[in-house]
């Protein structure tokens, strides 16, 4: 493609306030040319970050929580502004995020350390027999696409392992959060670190396939959906790249009888409009089993009136609006659907009268097989009760799902929970009497349609390195 074609198919991002539907500050796209300059850049000073010692990667991702924490006002607006988070879950992100650079700061020197290996079993003749070890060697430059819907913590769970693994990262956002994206950058740059080892890239999709191919990225990681990361991952595979990918959930809660009804809603509720229910791993299904579902329906009501919608900017506010109209109607198509093959509305459920991208806390039940409420992500604040007769059906109904990124399971009695959890469920995350999240000292990730490979932990850190074995024999 001629310089001159490419230059001209670069295009303005224009951001849109979710809350009021009025455009806000439009950013210069990079062309596919100038974002794989970039890349040759970031490839280039990587060969002398890989080299950095652990001790001054630490530092400087010490600065990088600092610089969050000095910008945290700031940047949960920017968030607010572009994609309607409200300030009060901006600030618990942005949190998260410098807690995050914090944790890889002080332990990934230990995570990568080499692993020696036995090598006596077996050995026979005069020489000791040899030295082995397993050892950590970053890959090079990963390409990271990630979504809108926490566009800081999505970005720093990959890159606070990545960079302090001696990686560096080029960063493609999703095209409605262009100043976020641009932050992250500015994060690093603030931080110390040395120019070129984070770069952020305002590019279409449609532009992403050159990208991952250049020989300057070593892999590609992807939230995302699961036909994004199907074609994502279809690109790196074909020029053996390597990926780690999350792609949603509809995360099923299993409510077992002999809970309390009250204390399961609590947790439900609060597991389900997380970040306006705009999770991957929020809870979506809630599956009850018969004997307290009526109970536990009353009680879910209760809690989810509790989000009431109101000005993002308000930090009493616990409800803003969805991302974007578009997603909104998504969420309406999904409920009406649902609704013309049996299921009831209990709460919420209507458009209020008003510019943005506006949907209630809504509750529905006698959820079935066949609606799109029961069988697809809905991806925003609508909590789905499912019936089921006994522990068993309720674990046969959660695993049915194409989903398997995280489960739960509600229950008085904590060891029944521990094993349904450990041993029955179909998910990358299983918690018993608390909603699922994510942690930097945990693995994350699913299994079917959700994810494969891990973030964070000593297990995310570990995946885009070469784990090299070195044996030594001596002479």
């Amino acid at each position: 493609m001629a310089k001159t074609k490419t230059l001209a198919a670069a295009h303005s991002f224009q951001t849109i306030n979710p809350a009021t539907g009025e455009n806000g500050r439009a950013y210069q796209g990079h062309t596919v040319d100038q974002a794989i300059s970039i890349a040759a850049d970031v490839h280039r000073k990587q060969r002398d970050w890989r080299r950095t010692p652990f001790s001054v990667r630490s530092d400087l991702m010490k600065n990088a929580a600092r610089s969050i924490r000095n910008n945290r006002e700031r940047y949960a607006r920017l968030m607010t502004d572009e994609m309607g988070k409200t300030v009060t879950d901006g600030l618990a992100e942005l949190e998260k995020c410098a807690w995050c650079c914090q944790f890889f700061a002080e332990h990934a020197e230990e995570f990568l350390r080499p692993i020696p290996q036995e090598m006596s079993a077996n050995h026979a003749g005069p020489k000791p027999p040899p030295r082995a070890f397993v050892t950590f060697n970053p890959l090079g430059v990963i390409l990271a696409v990630m979504p809108w819907n926490f566009p800081f913590w999505q970005v720093m769970r990959f890159a606070a392992p990545h960079l302090m693994a001696g990686n560096a990262g080029v960063l493609k956002h999703a095209s409605n959060v262009p100043g976020c994206a641009l932050a992250v950058e500015e994060i690093f740059q603030e931080a110390g670190f040395p120019t070129n080892i984070f770069r952020t890239v305002l590019l279409s999709s449609k532009d992403l396939k050159p990208l991952i191919e250049d020989p300057h990225i070593a892999a590609v990681t992807l939230t995302g959906s699961v036909a994004a990361g199907k074609s994502v991952a279809a690109t790196a595979g074909a020029v053996m790249k390597k990926g780690v990918f999350e792609l949603g959930g509809s995360d099923g809660y299993i409510v077992l009888e002999d809970a309390d009804p009250v204390a399961a809603a609590k947790i439900c509720a609060r597991g389900r409009m997380v970040n306006g229910g705009q999770s991957c791993i929020a809870a979506k299904r809630f599956v009850v089993v018969e004997r307290i579902r009526e109970a536990f329906e009353r009680a879910l009501i209760e809690e989810m009136r509790q989000y009431v919608m109101g000005d993002p900017n308000d930090p009493k506010t616990r409800l803003g609006p969805m991302e974007s109209v578009h997603s909104r109607d998504q969420i309406v198509r999904q409920v009406s659907q649902s609704v013309k093959k049996g299921a009831k509305i209990l709460l919420g459920g209507e458009v209020p009268k008003q510019p943005g991208a506006w949907y209630p806390a809504t509750v529905l039940s006698n959820v079935l097989p066949g609606q799109p409420a029961h069988d697809d992500e809905v991806f925003g604040p609508v909590a789905a009760v499912i019936s089921a007769k006994d522990e068993g059906d309720a674990i046969r109904i959660v695993n049915a799902s194409h989903f398997g990124l995280g489960a739960a399971v509600i229950t008085g009695d904590t060891a029944r929970g521990e094993r349904i959890a450990a041993e029955e469920l179909d998910a990358g995350a299983a918690f018993v009497n608390e909603n699922v999240r994510s942690d930097p000292r945990l693995a994350f990730g699913g299994v079917k349609d959700s994810d494969y490979g891990r973030e964070l932990s000593d297990f995310g850190i570990r995946e885009f390195c070469n784990i090299k074995s070195v044996l030594v024999e001596p002479l």
